[in-house]
């Protein structure tokens, strides 16, 4: 078997740019395998002048955890490497704690590495992991497999976050293996074995006579290519969803809605069987809109749909809006739907409205005074979609490090 470090230089060589003055994150737990990854990563960043951030997530959920952090930061120091320690506060939930840690570790690593430049974050998930994940469905869970490649699962906090594993063909043995003989220790986390949890049950499931079988994943970037932005939703040519895959469909609604909450699998099953046979058509589907003529289908946000609240903005700030906007101002201002306050645009912002579908008109930003950053610019104020760009990097059209 081709070494380890070989190994996951060639991911780096292949998804990371070489010379980029954005820090390298590794999420580093202290275990074997995000240890392996960092000292890894740190040889390869090293080479390439890259630099490297360590980021570490105290969930406080063991009196252990404050002596692992400090375990973590004394590797990142000895790899010349930025440390960041965060912490999952405030109270812990009594039923679905695994899944709750993982979605606040998520949303911790994406915040701060955005914060650092980062675009990217490694993290340790290896073969075994995967093992696992098979079991776990195999006794009736949901948990997908991790992916090499892939956006960061939380939204909005991990918009222009990608997470890369480089250690998806190697085995927890190997990795110990390898640590072993470099005389490293690493920290053995007791929640791995620990029956109350699924994990834990699956890998003590495990007899080492199991195989992966990867499936590849959907080619989606084509019909994501084929997308154009429409006033934050989303614009697709008919016939490109005529026999579009579930998965897409369930991208473009979380996207163009603003959502995270993946729509049943039953409900995506009727809209492409609606799609196939009736030529117009109008559902909801996971807080959007679609709309769809014979000519065109928009994903728009859900107008019936509540959660369009009033954001208050400072000066400098820069926030998300309703999971659709990243809006940045230089002054202080209020940020609601536009709703209600059509009269009081400007004339030129009254025309740009009119020109847009009905049901993307309410859901847009509205600036009381001043009007919606999306019709016309307003000085200091910028609004990004992020339907599009979102998109794209749950389909695959981004998949390197972007520049």
């Amino acid at each position: 078997m081709r070494g380890l470090t070989a190994a996951v230089h060639e991911v780096l060589d292949r998804r990371l740019l070489n010379a980029s003055p954005a820090p390298i994150a590794v999420a580093l737990s202290g275990g074997g395998d995000s240890l392996a990854l960092a000292l890894i990563t740190a040889e390869w960043a090293k080479i390439h002048g890259r630099p490297l951030l360590i980021l570490t997530v105290d969930h406080r959920l063991r009196p252990e955890s404050v002596a692992w952090t400090k375990a973590c930061a004394t590797a990142a120091g000895r790899l010349g490497a930025t440390f960041r320690a965060l912490a999952w506060e405030g109270e812990k939930p009594a039923v679905g704690l695994p899944a709750a840690a993982r979605t606040a570790r998520h949303g911790l690593i994406s915040d701060a590495a955005r914060a650092a430049g980062a675009k990217v974050v490694l993290m340790g998930h290896t073969a075994s992991d995967r093992l696992e994940a098979a079991v776990m469905r195999g006794a009736g869970s949901t948990t997908p497999s991790p992916r090499e490649w892939g956006p960061s699962p939380v939204w909005p906090e991990g918009r222009g976050v990608f997470l890369l594993r480089p250690l998806l063909t190697q085995t927890r043995a190997d990795i110990r293996a390898w640590l072993t003989a470099r005389g490293e220790t690493w920290i053995e986390d007791p929640a791995n074995g620990d029956p109350r949890f699924a994990r834990a049950r699956a890998r003590a499931a495990l007899t080492g006579d199991e195989t992966d079988t990867v499936m590849p994943p959907q080619d989606l970037a084509g019909l994501a290519r084929a997308a154009t932005d429409l006033a934050g939703g989303l614009c697709l040519p008919r016939q490109a969803l005529q026999d579009a895959p579930q998965a897409f469909l369930a991208a473009a609604s979380l996207c163009a809605g603003g959502t995270a909450r993946p729509p049943r699998s039953d409900r995506l099953e009727r809209l492409a069987e609606t799609l196939r046979r009736e030529t117009c058509l109008t559902v909801t589907l996971a807080g959007a809109r679609i709309e769809a003529d014979g000519r065109e289908a928009r994903f728009l946000r859900d107008p019936g749909r509540r959660g369009l609240e009033t954001m208050a903005l400072a000066a400098g700030q820069t926030a998300v809006w309703d999971g659709r906007f990243e809006i940045t101002t230089d002054r202080p201002v209020r940020v609601q739907a536009l709703a209600g306050h059509a009269a009081s645009l400007p004339p030129s912002q009254r025309a740009a409205l009119h020109r847009l579908p009905a049901g993307a008109r309410g859901v847009l930003p509205f600036i009381e005074g001043e009007g919606s950053p999306v019709l016309a610019p307003i000085p200091g104020v910028v609004a990004h979609p992020l339907a599009l760009p979102r998109l794209w990097a749950a389909c695959g059209v981004i998949d390197r490090e972007p520049a």
